[in-house]
């Protein structure tokens, strides 16, 4: 029962199950055990873990229907396209009655970008079978990808009402109402969400995006830290969390606390997210601490990736002019020092021509 319950929440209570059902009733290779480890993996963005896993249950049972859709979802996220076509071209082959068959060709034309046939398939799979969530999520995906938010909002209710012990639905209802600028409406649909699963990442991060954009910043900058601590309590993957960070940072340097700004737009270059918006962002804040040759150096990164980047453009500028500034104020500066000390020299040497004047005056 405990593995069955939602990964977001005790990953301790599922590692201690897990560990009692492997050694107690020897049960380490039962696929309803193993799928509860793989769906555990998939929700730390540990999608290659999780892709072994689901290999192995598939290797061992091709008619385990019920793992297909996680491992679809691995395959989809390491963009393993030829792995889809031949998972798709094996079950239309074999099992061309099973919902999640149809599933298979829709994710792999979602993943070479063919949205039109890839909403045909959803829309196949949810018919088939209309209590199957995947084939409803993915159905609503294709017009998501496509910018069509109302089209996206329609199908995501009618996955939030077949399936209401989820938060999914919800959450992607939000999504696409921030996208729109409803944030009034992306709020309530993120708390709804929230009352169903509190404890995800994805979830806490959008909710952040929402408080940002409602210039709610001390709110928004506790829930990407919130967001953060959870992603990391879980184990996930700090790759996959750059753009949480990344949000954080922005929120801190609209808070005007810079220091902890350029160290989250540090940790976003060093995890990999290269770019030009981040060292644009980082360019900025060194600004702010006056630290103009660091900004232009950022500057010109950003435009070593995107060289007609306006922003990047219109701040290296910014930067070159207020470093020139500076070294001509440093040299000003420099000039009336040496003046002074010319001045003092000159006054020292009056003031000993007098003392020699009246030695020889006695």
């Amino acid at each position: 029962y405990i593995t069955r319950l939602s990964k977001y929440k005790n990953p301790q209570n599922f590692t201690s199950a897990t560990e009692t059902l492997s050694t107690h009733y020897n049960m380490a290779n039962n696929p309803d055990l193993l799928l509860s480890k793989a769906s555990l993996l998939f929700t730390q963005c540990r999608f290659r873990e999780a892709l072994d896993i689901t290999s192995e249950i598939i290797l061992q049972d091709k008619y385990n229907f019920s793992t297909y859709p996680i491992h679809l979802s691995c395959l989809y996220e390491l963009e393993e396209k030829n792995a889809l076509f031949l998972v798709a071209h094996d079950l239309a082959d074999a099992h061309p009655e099973e919902p999640v068959t149809w599933l298979a060709v829709g994710i792999y034309y979602l993943a070479t970008n063919k949205i039109a046939e890839a909403r045909r398939y959803f829309s196949k799979a949810s018919m088939m079978d209309p209590h199957f969530g995947p084939a409803w999520i993915g159905f609503a995906h294709t017009f998501a990808a496509e910018g069509e938010h109302d089209q996206a909002i329609s199908a995501y209710s009618t996955a939030a009402r077949l399936f209401m012990g989820t938060h999914l639905p919800q959450l992607f209802l939000g999504m696409q109402n921030l996208l729109l600028n409803n944030h009034s409406l992306a709020e309530e649909f993120l708390r709804t969400a929230s009352e169903l699963c509190g404890t995800d990442p994805l979830l806490l991060n959008e909710m952040g995006v929402c408080a940002y954009n409602q210039e709610e910043l001390d709110k928004c900058i506790t829930l990407f830290n919130k967001a953060l601590a959870i992603a990391d309590e879980i184990g996930s993957e700090p790759e996959a969390w750059v753009s949480t960070r990344c949000n954080l940072g922005h929120a801190y340097r609209r808070q005007h606390q810079w220091n902890e700004a350029l160290e989250q737009f540090e940790d976003v270059l060093r995890l990999g997210g290269k770019d030009p918006q981040v060292f644009c962002a980082k360019g900025l804040v060194l600004l702010e601490l006056g630290k103009q040759f660091e900004a232009v150096q950022c500057f010109h990164e950003a435009l070593a990736i995107s060289p007609q980047d306006p922003i990047a453009t219109e701040l290296l500028n910014k930067a070159l002019e207020e470093t020139a500034e500076k070294e001509i104020d440093s040299l000003s500066m420099e000039g009336c020092r040496m003046e002074e000390e010319w001045e003092r020299e000159v006054e020292e040497r009056k003031r000993l021509a007098r003392m020699r004047t009246r030695g020889k005056g006695n």
